[in-house]
């Protein structure tokens, strides 16, 4: 059993908090009541920021002590918003959200997964007709390992690991195949073949399993 936080209780931490509570780990979901995510934060082990992508930055900066340590799973894209509600633009061109988290929370191991699809398939990914593969980045390889391991937090999904520079890559080209009109259950399913395609445009090795 593992003590988790999710910082989030929309569609994505909800269903999240629910079906981590059904596998066994102690789980608090934090809202947006003062104060309630820095309590919920400092009781956990591993802390899932499940917070709309355009305002995690500046939600989880000001927990820089209560993340000391921790295990942060940001699991969110960072995207303004259209006109018809649907992600536009990037809003950390050039880096990403788990690039900038890093950076702002250094004692804190950031490991980003799960972004690319959509939230039921994050916990059910056997409910596609070909089961997708999720990305998992992040520098420290032990928190990576805790989070990918088969009896660990997500250990239902197969996973393709590779560094925090990676993620942007991804989101870019997540979001090239969004504003060509391919709905985000089929971004999951063609996993495999991106992450060599984010490699490239990040100009690193495709391979990294550290």
């Amino acid at each position: 059993m593992t003590t988790i936080a999710v910082l989030g209780n929309g569609r994505v931490g909800g269903n999240l908090a629910t079906a981590l509570t059904r596998a066994g780990h102690e789980v608090t979901v934090a809202d947006r009541t003062p104060g309630a995510a820095a309590d919920a934060a400092r009781r956990a082990r591993i802390v899932i920021n499940a917070t709309p992508g355009n305002g995690s930055l500046d939600r989880l900066a000001v927990l820089r002590e209560e993340l000391r340590g921790k295990i942060l799973v940001d699991v969110s894209n960072a995207t303004t918003d259209g006109p018809d509600g649907l992600p536009a633009d990037l809003i950390y061109p050039g880096s990403s959200l788990a690039e900038q988290l890093q950076e702002a929370l250094p004692e804190t191991h950031v490991v980003k997964t799960l972004n690319t699809m959509l939230f039921p398939v994050m916990t059910a990914p056997a409910t596609l007709t070909q089961t997708p593969t999720a990305f998992l980045s992040g520098e420290d390889p032990q928190a990576k390992h805790t989070v990918h391991d088969p009896g660990g937090v997500f250990g239902q999904n197969p996973f393709q690991r590779g560094h925090l520079q990676l993620v942007q890559g991804v989101g870019v080209v997540r979001h090239r195949l969004l504003e060509f009109g391919d709905h985000e259950t089929t971004v999951s399913t063609i996993l495999p073949w991106m992450w060599p395609c984010a490699a490239r445009v990040c100009a690193l090795p495709a391979s990294g399993s550290g």
